[in-house]
């Protein structure tokens, strides 16, 4: 990803922010200039709350360039609690402890160094609920 790119979408990245149409009440992420539900324009801001289930999931054993030292790593579709999916890696948790249907929450992490010494990249990855949060739930 250039710097400029990665500037720019800083907001979903790090935040899960998406928007909310106005006239069907559907919640987009990533954040689009037309409602894909009516056709309508979305450009109201709209927090997620990082909340949702593993719907998918697949480790990543030959992972692509600028990633390798990560593998093997998780990459699941998370279906959050507003309803959108989106593809995420997941952290805190291995290969073999993974189940669809796992509670997950968004945390901030770092991502990959841009080239030796280069900039680093932070984004959402989601981890397995807590047992402590989730009894306070």
């Amino acid at each position: 990803m250039r710097n400029a790119s990665y500037w720019r979408t800083g907001p979903q990245r790090m935040s899960l922010t998406g928007e909310v149409c106005p006239h069907c009440a559907a919640k987009l992420f990533p954040p689009r200039d037309i409602c894909p539900h009516c056709g309508g324009p979305a450009k109201e801001p709209f927090h997620f709350s990082g909340k949702g289930t593993v719907y998918s999931f697949s480790t990543m054993y030959s992972a692509p360039a600028g990633w390798t030292e990560y593998a093997p790593y998780v990459v699941a579709l998370v279906k959050l609690a507003e309803g959108p999916m989106v593809t995420a890696q997941l952290t805190d948790v291995g290969p073999n402890e993974v189940s669809i249907g796992m509670s997950v929450e968004m945390v901030t992490r770092r991502m990959r160094e841009e080239g030796e010494g280069g900039l680093i990249q932070y984004g959402y990855k989601f981890r397995p609920v807590l047992q402590a949060a989730a009894a306070q739930a």
